[in-house]
C-alpha cells in the first residue's frame, strides 16, 4: 500500500531488484511519514475493530448455565493470537520507520566523509 505521493518500492518496480540504493533523504522522510501518518495508524484501527464484536461473540456463546460453548474459549484464544499479531506488526512497522531515520542520518555522514577525504586542498582556496 502506498501513501499519499509515496512509493515504497523506487521506479514502481519489485523490491531488491538490483542491490543499487535508489533514494533520496527527502523519499526516506517521505517513505517514515507514510509509515507514521497512514500505515501505523490504520493498523492499529484495523487492530482494533475486532475488539468489540469479539467481546460481544465471546460474551454470546460463554457460560450461562455453568458450561458455555467451546466457540468462545476459541474465539477469546483466536482474538489474543490476533492482538499479538497487530502488536507485532506495530512493533515492525515502528522499527522500520526508526531504520528510516537512521539511514538518513548515516548515508549523510558517509556523504561527508567521502566528500571531506575525496576534496584536496587547493592553491586557488586561498584566494
Amino acid at each position: 500500500m502506498d501513501g499519499p505521493g509515496v512509493s515504497l518500492v523506487p521506479g514502481g518496480g519489485s523490491p531488491g531488484g538490483g542491490g543499487l540504493l535508489a533514494s533520496s533523504p527527502a523519499r526516506q522522510r517521505a517513505a517514515a511519514r507514510a509509515l507514521q501518518d497512514c500505515l501505523e495508524p490504520d493498523t492499529r484501527a484495523a487492530g482494533g475493530r475486532a475488539d468489540d464484536e469479539t467481546s460481544a461473540a465471546v460474551k454470546a456463546f460463554g457460560a450461562r448455565d455453568g458450561d458455555g460453548w467451546l466457540t468462545s474459549a476459541a474465539l477469546r484464544t483466536a482474538h489474543a493470537a490476533w492482538g499479538a499479531q497487530v502488536r507485532n506488526l506495530l512493533d515492525r512497522l515502528g522499527a522500520e520507520k526508526d531504520a528510516l531515520g537512521g539511514t538518513i542520518t548515516v548515508l549523510t555522514a558517509a556523504d561527508l566523509d567521502v566528500g571531506a577525504r575525496v576534496r584536496h586542498v587547493s592553491a586557488l582556496d586561498r584566494y
